[in-house]
């Protein structure tokens, strides 16, 4: 009888254990799956690879423009080369404000 107590408890407690938000990478990669939707074999994982690396496939692959948000964020990314840690920080975020 007492393992079947121990079992259930330990069972129950597995049950009720929250559940952990998905890491950004878990998040990115839901959301490329979906936008990869249709496609199969080198183009899929073509697709994948520049998603996941945030190259905005999506747009590529669309037909649609790069919105002002993502040509800003290519923009600082190739000025900020060679800037690093606090530096490279402090530049992206007035860059992207539109303070630099």
């Amino acid at each position: 009888m007492k393992h079947a107590a121990l079992i259930f408890s330990a069972l129950f407690a597995f049950v009720t254990a929250p559940v952990m938000a998905d890491t950004a990478q878990q998040a990115r990669m839901k959301e490329c799956n979906v936008q990869a939707k249709g496609k199969t074999g080198d183009e899929r994982k073509k697709f994948m690879s520049a998603c996941l690396k945030g190259d905005s496939p999506a747009a590529t692959t669309s037909g649609k423009a790069p919105t002002p948000q993502q040509q800003r964020m290519k923009v600082c990314n190739t000025e900020a080369k060679g800037k690093t840690g606090d530096e490279r920080k402090t530049f992206m975020s007035a860059c992207l404000k539109g303070k630099s």
